[in-house]
């Protein structure tokens, strides 16, 4: 006969459930593994529980409860991949005044406020989503080397294709499919674009290259930085997983330009230099990192306070980035610096503006990773061109390894839970 669980086992399930759900939402924000699992923990202690360890990957959490003699193991599930930084630092939020307050909470409290974390909407609608998007595609098409007509042409694709994965994403269709789908529409609106400024007299014969900044929303950043951060941390479950992610969601994306760009007769070539002042071109320069950083933080749900310091710290690392390449240090090493940079100025101005790290330190990041490079690598290696193939990818791959290095560097530094193993 199964025998009814006592007062003390059923305050166990309770306190153990809402640390979980904790968890889970910190997972479906979409940080790192070990941000998981500390928030989990957090809240843990908060409602009095004496012992919590979790098991944590791309979508699922499997935590254990301990409480005196007694135990309690649960797992969960997440099907949603995506990002949301306010979330994160409303919850990081919440875990700091939990931790003020030392084991007064009740698990009642803590639940009224994950009810209230939950249930808040996006800050943004699918208009301004949109919106932040093409600002942070166009930015890039400018430091890709693109003229003024990329840069708009850009603008358009990278905002209706991010409407449209916004949509369907809300409606719960498959990330990968959507994936194609927004990929496909960015590129036929930029086409179009091109066609349309063709027919008034404008020369868009040069204007090719262009195409693959109007995909780059598409770059999975959150999975690429936190995966590799996961990795750093020996936690390989979930740095293979979230990297696997993000691999195919890039290769989904680029077999959509590939499938545009073979229609339409385009080839994604590098661009030439613009032929600008050194003044113009390092003022333009640095105006372009910065509304890249600001439109990429806006995109992931970001307050404006927070999305403006990731915009000022990405555009000084990439002024950096890209004078250390015209110097002609290597690309990776490049990388690595700027992103060491990136981290250090985190680690100063997180703290003090209350933000979780990862909200600031992602989207400086993600306007330095090359995905011109990954797009034009799957894009050769579906013409069977593996040389070019593999040029790209090698490229691509050193500098997303440099820029986890630098990151991970920068957390050793002013972490002490990175600097040593506990």
């Amino acid at each position: 006969m199964p025998t009814q669980p006592d007062d003390d086992e059923i305050e166990l399930i309770r306190r153990s459930g809402v640390a979980l759900r904790a968890g889970r939402l910190s997972l479906s924000a979409g940080t790192g593994s070990y941000r998981v699992k500390a928030s989990m923990s957090r809240v843990a202690r908060a409602v009095g529980i004496d012992r919590h360890t979790a098991h944590v990957t791309l979508t699922e959490i499997t935590a254990t409860s301990h409480q005196g003699p007694s135990f309690r193991t649960e797992v969960t599930e997440v099907r949603t991949v995506g990002v949301n930084t306010d979330r994160l630092n409303e919850l990081e939020r919440l875990a700091q005044r939990l931790e003020e307050r030392g084991h007064a909470s009740t698990v009642d409290e803590v639940a009224h406020e994950l009810d209230r974390i939950q249930n808040k909407p996006p800050l943004y609608p699918v208009a301004l989503n949109a919106l932040w998007a093409a600002m942070a595609c166009a930015g890039f098409a400018f430091l890709n080397n693109g003229g003024w007509l990329e840069v708009v042409g850009v603008f358009f694709g990278a905002g209706f294709g991010q409407a449209l994965r916004r949509v369907l994403i809300h409606r719960g269709w498959n990330q990968f499919g959507v994936t194609m789908y927004a990929a496909t529409l960015a590129c036929l609106t930029y086409v179009v674009f091109l066609l349309a400024a063709q027919g008034l007299g404008a020369d868009a014969a040069s204007h090719e290259a262009g195409y693959t900044s109007a995909v780059l929303f598409l770059i999975p950043g959150f999975p690429l930085v936190t995966g590799a951060l996961d990795l750093a941390k020996l936690d390989f479950s979930a740095g293979v997983a979230r990297l696997t992610y993000a691999l195919m969601i890039l290769t989904s994306a680029a077999l959509a330009v590939w499938a545009v760009s073979g229609v339409a007769g385009l080839d994604p070539v590098p661009s030439d230099p613009l032929p600008l002042s050194t003044g113009v071109l390092w003022g333009l320069r640095i105006l372009a990192s910065f509304v890249a950083a600001l439109g990429f933080a806006l995109m992931f749900n970001s307050p404006w306070r927070m999305a403006l310091a990731a915009g000022w710290i990405g555009a000084v690392a990439n002024a950096v980035r890209l004078a250390l390449v015209d110097g002609h240090l290597p690309v990776q090493a490049a990388a690595a610096i700027a992103a060491l940079l990136v981290g250090l100025i985190t680690a100063y101005v997180a703290p003090r503006l209350n933000f979780p790290r990862i909200t600031t330190s992602v989207p400086a990041v993600v306007i330095m990773i090359p995905g011109s490079a990954a797009y034009r690598a799957i894009f050769h290696l579906s013409n069977g061109e593996t040389t070019e193939a593999l040029a790209y990818g090698v490229e691509a791959g050193l500098v997303i390894a440099a820029l986890a290095i630098g990151l991970a560097f920068a957390r050793m530094l002013t972490d002490k839970e990175w600097a040593f193993e506990r």
